[in-house]
């Protein structure tokens, strides 16, 4: 019996893939539930197990094609029985049949420890990864396949580093066509779908941008004297996001039209807070979302806030983290960031750009002072958002990181 391999359901909004690598080959004898090809969205990887045990009999598509939802990868010969030389119990990939060195017998020997997952193995074995050299994160420091693909991650960090720093040719007659080298690389799919995304909201609103300046004193001041508690009570250190994400909400609650999209003619007004943070990862920018941001504590925001950007960085964000949101908070500040301008993230009619800190001087009581400025961007869709509710919209911002006080008295 021939059993088709279909591109699943991958969550709201997403109906494309690239498929990034087949896990198996033509011939390979899988288990029920064992992974066979993996997919790459605009938001998560995924993969594609197989509902059945059987051969792999053939691939219909190949790495870096892109599908749909419901299009057929391949099929499996349900029929085939395992191979005698495979014990049917065993999950852990066969040791490799030669090793050429001493050296490799510690990694034959890793690949079946307990301490390792069998997913890890496989993936440690793709990737000729030593095991030995890969901290694990999991129950009883067990290596998974996070933690290898974490590890593949800064290796290949590691060697784009090098490579941006090439020994330079010595010139010589016509040496100057070989220097001007070029590289071509195809987009991944979130890369296509940011630029494809970015392009839209550029094209298909009417994006204006106010800008603001704000004293952080009052909020680096509340940090220094409480961070210490803070950190000790709740694990977590205290950052200007959570300041921010609060203010945003009560701005938000006064200005209710910069909480709201357009769906035709309509205007949807949400009277809900979920309140994407964006962070950045080697693959680009996502945006995962703080659910009902208006009933978290300070702290509940900064730890949620960590998670999302560690599980950013190795890619174990699920679509359900990326999923919806009425407002976004961008910060620019982190990479350096003086001033920008925050492009509006689709379909939502404000995003909020924050920048790095500079001491700079200002007039206060007729006098010259220098005090932590930060300065904001409000990017709005002008269809629905006039230019009055804006500007007092960071105003109203403005004021509550200028008395954070208010923040707690606000709720």
């Amino acid at each position: 019996m021939s059993l088709e391999i279909i591109v699943p359901e991958m969550g709201e909004s997403v109906i494309e893939a690239t498929v990034r690598q087949w896990l198996k080959k033509e011939g390979d004898f899988v288990e029920a539930g064992e992974a066979l090809v993996e997919l790459e969205t605009d938001k998560v990887n995924l993969e594609v197990g197989a509902k059945a045990s059987g051969v792999l009999a053939k691939i219909n598509v190949g790495e870096g094609q892109d599908v749909k939802v419901g299009d057929v990868l391949g099929s499996i010969n349900a029929d085939a029985k395992q191979p005698a030389s495979k014990p049917a119990t065993s999950s852990l990939p066969p040791e490799p049949e030669t090793l050429s060195t001493p050296q490799e017998k510690p990694q034959a020997a890793q690949l079946q420890t307990p301490l390792v997952t069998p997913v890890a193995s496989r993936v440690a074995r793709e990737q000729n990864v030593d095991l030995t050299k890969v901290r694990g994160t999991g129950p009883d420091g067990r290596v998974t396949k996070s933690d290898v693909e974490q590890f593949v991650q800064k290796q290949v960090s590691v060697e784009r580093e090098a490579a941006k720093q090439p020994a330079q040719p010595t010139p010589t007659a016509g040496s100057e066509s070989a220097s001007r080298r070029e590289e071509r690389q195809r987009m991944s799919r979130r890369r296509r779908t940011i630029a494809q995304r970015l392009l839209e909201a550029s094209q298909s609103t009417a994006m204006l941008t106010t800008f603001n300046e704000i004293n952080m004193s009052a909020v680096m001041d509340l940090r220094r004297r409480r961070n210490e508690a803070f950190q000790a009570r709740y694990g977590i250190k205290l950052g200007i996001t959570s300041f921010f994400t609060k203010a945003c909400i009560s701005a938000l609650k006064a200005f209710p039209r910069l909480n709201a999209e357009i769906q035709g003619d309509d205007i949807v007004l949400k009277n809900y807070y979920d309140i994407g943070i964006a962070v950045g990862a080697e693959e680009g920018l996502v945006v995962p979302v703080l659910r009902d941001a208006d009933r978290l504590s300070f702290a509940e925001i900064e730890k949620q806030i960590k998670d999302f950007s560690t599980r950013a960085n190795n890619g174990s964000l699920s679509v359900e983290d990326l999923r919806g949101g009425t407002f976004t908070i961008t910060n620019g500040g982190v990479f350096g960031s003086m001033l920008s301008t925050p492009i509006l993230n689709l379909p939502q009619v404000g995003i909020l750009g924050l920048h790095k800190i500079e001491e700079r001087p200002v007039a206060e009581n007729g006098q010259v002072v220098i005090r932590p400025i930060m300065y904001v961007a409000l990017s709005y869709d002008h269809r629905i958002v006039d230019g009055r509710e804006a500007v007092q919209f960071l105003v109203h911002i403005k004021e509550l990181i200028d008395e954070p006080e208010r923040l707690l008295l606000e709720g």
